[in-house]
């Protein structure tokens, strides 16, 4: 029973702060998708009020759900006309690469105030808080850079690559269903080499993170 209840204090503990750090990072990601596709002549988004900093207004229940239990999860889509980009195309491309970004600068942001929170050995809920939302919003942004429809990657790349859009409008949604199998399996079966992708994923969140600390040490030397 004690056991028991230590597991379930760890998901409590580790739930108050996702909690805020998931709210937080997908409502900018989902504004920043709105507010690229204003800046380029679409009113849709503000239309839908998902220009806005209103977190009820971009969280997806069910999205959120499941981000708190697998850690991967979605926000309600920005809806964007293209017709009003003078490129459409462009227009999309700098939509989705909105969102992406966004997690990059909290992630840049998160990391240098955690290690200042190190540093100056602030109260360990502020250490905590600034860790998650780095991590986490490095897990965004590898998560939606992903060329997997409809994630961000996609358009991004085809963007470039026409012909992969062409691909992913035809299969989109087959390549999708595998991607999220790929991602879920391995929790539940062990199937090796399956864990592939979360595995990458996983790694490059610890490497970005440990390379922000490594520049925040170098460039804040004198506080070491």
């Amino acid at each position: 029973m004690s056991e028991l209840w230590a597991i379930l204090q760890s998901y409590f503990y580790d739930w108050a702060y996702l909690l805020p750090v998931i709210v937080i990072s997908l409502t900018i990601h989902e504004c920043c998708h709105a507010y690229a596709a204003t800046k380029l002549g679409d009113p849709t988004p503000r239309q839908d009020g998902r220009l806005s900093l209103n977190p009820l207004r971009h969280i997806d229940p069910l999205g959120f759900v499941v981000m708190l239990i697998a850690h991967f999860g979605w926000a309600k889509p920005v809806r964007v006309n293209p017709m009003y980009f003078e490129n459409p195309r462009k227009g999309m491309m700098y939509t989705a690469i909105a969102g992406p970004i966004s997690n990059l600068i909290l992630c840049a942001i998160s990391s240098l105030l955690y290690f200042f929170g190190v540093v100056f050995d602030l109260p360990l809920v502020f250490v905590k808080f600034f860790y998650y939302m780095t991590v986490l919003n490095v897990g965004l942004a590898v998560f939606n850079l992903i060329p997997v429809h409809p994630l961000d990657g996609s358009r991004i790349v085809s963007y470039f690559f026409p012909k992969y859009a062409s691909f992913m409008a035809r299969y989109g949604n087959i390549v999708y269903v595998i991607f999220i199998a790929l991602l879920i399996l391995p929790g539940y079966i062990s199937i090796p080499g399956i864990d592939i992708l979360n595995t990458i994923i996983s790694t490059v969140q610890e490497g970005v993170v440990w390379l922000l600390i490594q520049l925040w040490s170098l460039v804040f030397w004198f506080l070491i």
